[in-house]
């Protein structure tokens, strides 16, 4: 059976579609089969960062509907044998995903996959609360300023009143993701701290994406980050959250910020 993740956040434009790319490239590189899915409906944007947009015939509404199955509309990726993606409607509206239809679509996937990364739309509507129901995993993924963290911690607060293992009592296993981190920046005092991040939010963090140009490169050519450049620093950081995520213990790399209290943070956070 598959481990199913969510990648979440409150705000838009924090990176989670080319979180969930990233990371399922990722995950998909150590052997692993993995699908990503889209439940941004209305919208779809995730077909173009995996660069498939032009192959998508069925969607995830279709199966849903009964118009097609789901091998149909399953997409397999070009560079990675082992990843696939169910693309979201562009054409229908988020009232067409029932929860009845979510979890029958979730329950065939897990059957066939290791992984199961569903792309959440921002905020708590009806679309990100059903990319949520499945989570036994939910990566938040967060800018360092304000209005991004206290987002964030709605979530938070959703992820723990309204997945199926909330319903059952139990808790979902959530990591925080923080992106476009520039250290100097940090340092001015014009975003926040990693340290002040943490604090807020007291999650365990899987990785720092930095801000960096290979981010939208990767993005316009259609090429996951994670195995556009894997030499870069945002493939490096991607690649190791999801070793962590397979239960490896990878250290928490931070680029000119070594030893100190800072360093210690990082590692206790981790």
């Amino acid at each position: 059976m598959a481990k199913i993740i969510t990648v979440t956040s409150g705000k838009g434009g924090v990176g989670k579609t080319t979180t969930t790319a990233a990371i399922g490239a990722a995950l998909a590189r150590t052997g692993d089969k993995v699908v990503v899915v889209d439940f941004d409906v209305g919208l779809r944007n995730l077909d173009l960062i995996m660069g498939a947009e032009r192959r998508v015939v069925y969607d995830f509404v279709n199966v849903i509907q009964g118009d097609a199955r789901l091998p149909q509309a399953l997409i397999k990726d070009k560079r990675l044998d082992s990843l696939f993606l169910l693309p979201a409607s562009q054409t229908r509206d988020k009232d067409a995903l029932t929860e009845e239809g979510v979890d029958r679509v979730i329950g065939m996937l897990s059957q066939h996959f290791d992984w199961v990364i569903c792309d959440s739309p921002a905020g708590i509507e009806r679309g990100a609360t059903l990319a949520m129901r499945h989570a036994e995993i939910a990566i938040v993924v967060t800018n360092p300023e304000v209005s991004s963290v206290r987002d964030s911690d709605r979530i938070v607060g959703i992820l723990d009143a309204k997945t199926l293992k909330a319903e059952r009592g139990e808790t979902v296993d959530k990591r925080l993701l923080l992106t476009r981190y520039d250290h100097v920046r940090a340092a001015r005092g014009d975003m926040l701290k990693t340290e002040d991040v943490l604090e807020i939010l007291s999650l365990p963090l899987l990785g720092i994406v930095p801000e960096s140009g290979d981010v939208l490169k990767a993005s316009n050519m259609g090429v996951p980050v994670s195995i556009h450049d894997p030499n870069s620093a945002p493939a490096r950081a991607y690649h190791d959250a999801a070793l962590r995520l397979k239960g490896e213990n990878i250290a928490m790399e931070m680029p000119r910020q070594r030893g100190g209290l800072f360093s210690k943070l990082l590692r206790r956070a981790a």
